[in-house]
């Protein structure tokens, strides 16, 4: 039975123009030749088009000769695998379809780089989330995660403010699309980064219809507010700026490695850099004497260090990487080649400002993402707190603190150090607050130096509330804990919080406002925030006052 959609991977291209030899002058010439391209211009579309198809032949496939050494046996098997590439122009933009492996013909530079991730934000359910890659500049890791169910995004514990969202797929949110006219109770779904890989429509006005569809989404709709987070790391674009961040990333190239520079597979990449057993890199005409098991990051560098400064990220820009199917890194089983930049990553500061290279493109999270933050943050730190803490007494350690809480504050328990333990956290336990107010308010404190102890506070309070969530086992332990503190008075055996007070003591005593409070620490606490939020808990930070020991401190 034929069916009306097939999954494709939709490609928009920037700098083509909509004709169709603008379209065919934009493919490399050598590819075409290797793939023995044989050109045609479909006229059924009614649209500026060109089709291209061949194939990436090989007379004998590189593993028998493995083979013939391994075992003595003679074998001669061809590789054969057909390629087919659609390029039209619909409403003046220019849109890609690869067939098999046409995507490969592609070419990298001209792929609109969020194309396919800025529709997804905009119509992907966030409470049905299956598939996201995210990466974390400056940490060189990407985590990829697959929930084939579904998730919401609230549960996938996102760092809205330290990883960069590459690609995002999901259930489709409503769009009127031929799957959707032929099928209206079955559930499509999109994978969006570079590309958007969904069920397009096979007919000509059905693909053109649904084309049209995707680009409406992205010129009138809004980012779904519990996905907009994706949108808050944008592209550099003014051209003055990129120059400068060029010119201090090329001076940084010029010295020796410190750990500034990372290697990063670029998102588009993965699937050929898990299937790859070789690599090889050239760098300005200089290629690694043998090929690598990975990507050699400190070979790059190298060759990059001794380039004459303000060549250096040209350099990079013009060498290549390319991935093999077989470890001899045999030319007939090349599988890509692409740009050295684009498996490089770094983060430039200018000023107050962070900027991060990635997939060789330049990207700086949103100004009016961190004013928002910011009234966010302004929001949680009260100056009219709710729970009532005494002066912190500078020479005391924070168990001493917490403990002179309970005994000046009637109804306050300590629990500081007072886990429970499940069979999930047998060994050290869980910490569920570090004082228990009469109102059964959950209170973290913490004397903080750097964003480093506020991060483990944080997290401190959000795994105390999910293990209350989740574990009765936990749950029971905590009431009976609370239950013996306050001499037998009954508590409910369902205990969970309605409110979780994180409490710093800043620096030496300093005043905690959003000022004060280290920027790092501030974007972790509205990620927290909002995610105990989603649980219908309050969260307030409150700062508490440093003391001097004496009589002044005694009588606080």
């Amino acid at each position: 039975m034929t069916t009306s959609t097939s999954k494709r991977t939709l490609y928009r291209l920037r700098g083509v123009a909509p004709t169709p030899e603008a379209m065919f002058d934009a493919l490399d010439p050598n590819q075409l030749e290797e793939i023995g391209a044989e050109l045609e211009f479909p006229e059924r579309l009614a649209q500026p088009a060109i089709f291209v198809s061949g194939s990436f032949e090989q007379p004998v496939a590189s593993w028998c000769g493995d083979v013939l050494r391994t075992t003595g046996c003679e074998v001669s098997r061809p590789v054969n695998r057909s390629a087919g590439l659609l390029m039209l122009a619909v409403d003046g933009e220019v849109y890609a379809i690869g067939y098999d492996q046409g995507f490969r013909l592609v070419p990298d530079r001209l792929k609109d780089q969020r194309f396919g991730l800025s529709f997804a934000v905009r119509r992907v359910n966030p409470d049905k989330i299956r598939d996201l890659v995210s990466h974390t500049p400056g940490g060189g890791r990407t985590d990829i995660t697959l929930v084939p169910g579904g998730t919401s995004v609230r549960s996938l514990g996102v760092s809205e403010h330290a990883q960069i969202v590459r690609r995002l797929g999901g259930q489709l949110d409503g769009l009127p699309l031929t799957i959707a006219r032929d099928n209206p109770e079955k559930v499509s779904s999109v994978e969006g980064g570079v590309g958007l890989c969904m069920r397009l429509g096979v007919d000509p006005d059905d693909l053109v219809a649904d084309i049209r569809a995707v680009a409406r989404v992205l010129s009138e709709d809004e980012p779904s507010p519990e996905l907009e987070f994706v949108e808050h790391v944008v592209p550099v674009k003014d051209h003055r700026l990129r120059v400068r961040l060029e010119s201090a990333f090329d001076d940084m190239l010029g010295q020796p490695p410190d750990g500034r520079i990372r290697a990063a597979v670029p998102v588009d990449h993965w699937a050929d850099y898990t299937a790859a057993r070789a690599f090889t890199a050239r760098i300005n005409s200089y290629a690694a004497g043998t090929p690598t098991d990975d990507f050699d990051l400190p070979y790059v560098l190298d060759r990059a260090r001794v380039q004459r400064s303000g060549s250096r990220v040209k350099a990079l820009r013009e060498g290549a990487v390319t991935l093999y199917r077989s470890s001899s890194a045999d030319k007939r089983d090349v599988i890509r080649t692409s740009k050295a930049l684009k498996w490089i990553e770094a983060e430039v500061p200018l000023g107050s400002r962070r900027f991060f290279l990635t997939d060789g493109c330049w990207y700086e999270i949103d100004q009016e993402y961190l004013t928002a933050l910011r009234a966010h943050v302004e929001r949680l730190i009260t100056t009219s707190p709710s729970v009532d803490l005494p002066p912190w007494v500078l020479s005391d350690e924070e168990r001493d603190y917490n403990r002179s809480v309970a005994r000046k504050r009637p109804g306050y328990i300590c629990f500081d150090r007072d886990n429970v333990k499940t069979s999930l956290h047998s060994h050290n336990g869980v910490e569920i607050c570090d004082l228990l107010t009469p109102d059964d308010v959950l209170v973290m404190v913490k004397r903080a130096k750097g964003s480093d102890a506020l991060s483990h506070l944080f997290s401190q309070g959000l795994v105390a509330v999910q293990t209350l969530e989740h574990s009765p086992e936990a749950r029971e332990q905590f009431v009976a804990k609370v239950a013996a503190a306050r001499k037998g008075e009954a508590s409910t055996e369902d205990f969970q919080p309605s409110k979780v007070v994180f409490a710093i003591l800043l620096k030496r005593g300093t005043e905690l406002t959003a000022d004060t409070l280290f920027p790092f620490s501030q974007v972790t606490l509205v990620q927290t925030a909002r995610l105990l939020e989603t649980r219908n808990i309050k969260v307030e930070v409150v700062g508490i006052a440093g003391a001097e020991s004496g009589p002044a401190s005694a009588a606080a």
